[in-house]
């Protein structure tokens, strides 16, 4: 049972729910094959059903952790720090990206972008989901739009998405892995087709790591 202060610290920022912390290679879009340190927030209504943490989205079963213990794992292994969840924006991200950055870390984001953008980021990798739309603040901001492709009508969604980022946000297709196999030809073929696009794939399950 959460006590009420704990709950204010974590409505501030200052504490967050932890489900998991590690070391490992970015495998998937801009800065795939990178060393970086994962930090992954619990907490998320989204609703993704091919969602692979779908033990992230209960944030109470995850324990209130102080930022400055997530920061001082973090910079202990990595100056680049991937904020991932759930969803990270569930939560006032302001408190721990300061800090992060304040250690000299580079600061990524993966996210909806279904709720408000907070924090000081570095690159923001925007994967949106039909079921909660990304807000027009995150779209306008992101570096890098990452579309899940689980069937064919996600080609469809992918465009709809790439017509509300900036101009200079990098457009990846991504097959979702439980479809790969009959999904990447599709993929394939529509960035052959439509070259603005290119191809992220999950290499971090191909190399059998975190």
């Amino acid at each position: 049972m959460i006590t009420e202060d704990t709950k204010v610290l974590v409505d501030k920022g200052i504490m967050l729910p932890l489900m998991e912390e590690f070391y490992t290679i970015q495998g998937e879009g801009f800065f795939k094959g990178t060393a970086a340190y994962f930090i992954r927030i619990g907490g998320c209504d989204v609703g993704c059903h091919w969602c692979d943490v779908k033990e992230s989205w209960d944030a109470t079963i995850h324990p209130p952790t102080h930022i400055g213990k997530i920061v001082e794992n973090a910079v202990s292994h990595s100056d680049t720090v991937v904020v991932t969840g759930g969803e990270p924006l569930t939560w006032d991200m302001t408190i721990l990206t300061e800090t992060l950055k304040a250690q000299g870390c580079k600061v990524h984001i993966e996210t909806s972008g279904a709720y408000k953008l907070t924090g000081v980021w570095d690159w923001i990798c925007l994967s949106p989901k039909k079921m909660k739309l990304p807000t027009d603040e995150v779209c306008a901001v992101a570096d890098e739009l990452k579309v899940i492709v689980y069937n064919a009508h996600d080609l469809v969604f992918a465009e709809e998405q790439a017509a509300r980022v900036n101009e200079d946000c990098i457009l990846y297709l991504q097959p979702e892995w439980s479809k790969r196999d009959k999904v990447v030809p599709m993929i394939v073929d529509y960035v052959m087709k439509n070259p603005k696009w290119k191809v992220s794939l999950q290499t971090h399950k191909y190399l059998n790591i975190p």
